[in-house]
């Protein structure tokens, strides 16, 4: 899906409001309210672009970051700097984030591969991976939702 100059200004606009509006008064209780906060945020990015809600132990949120920008068909995640990111919030959990500029949500091998890690890594500290969602032009595929987390 392409955006015009004027649309790509609006959604960055609405991407703006969004991440300010993102406090630690915000909760995570499923798919539907990472959905909410993200739905604007990676859809118009022109290449994979990793982030990562850390939340407390009630899943409110701590921070959102973009911790790794990719290219057109995909982006690397380091295990060690997301731990780094982890333990700089003292999260207990955290909800993982990417997007498929192509637009089409399914996971890759290599998308299935990298949440299967972290959420080994991060579970030998005792924090839980929530969910890791994709981001497309129409729609946010859940790992939760569909049993692979």
């Amino acid at each position: 899906m392409k955006f015009s100059a004027e649309e790509l200004s609006i959604i960055r606009q609405a991407d703006a409001i969004i991440a300010g509006k993102i406090t630690t008064t915000d909760f995570i209780t499923g798919a539907d309210a990472a959905r909410s906060l993200l739905r604007f945020r990676l859809v118009a990015e022109p290449g994979e672009s990793f982030c990562m809600f850390f939340l407390n132990n009630q899943n409110g949120v701590i921070a959102f970051e973009e911790l790794f920008k990719g290219t057109i068909s995909s982006v690397t995640v380091h295990p060690r700097i997301v731990l780094q990111r982890v333990l700089h919030h003292n999260a207990a959990a955290v909800v993982m984030a990417h997007n498929h500029p192509s637009g089409f949500t399914n996971p890759s091998q290599a998308d299935k591969l990298i949440t299967e890690r972290l959420a080994q890594v991060l579970g030998m500290i005792d924090v839980r991976v929530l969910d890791h969602l994709i981001v497309g032009s129409r729609d946010i595929y859940s790992f939760a939702e569909h049993g692979l987390i």
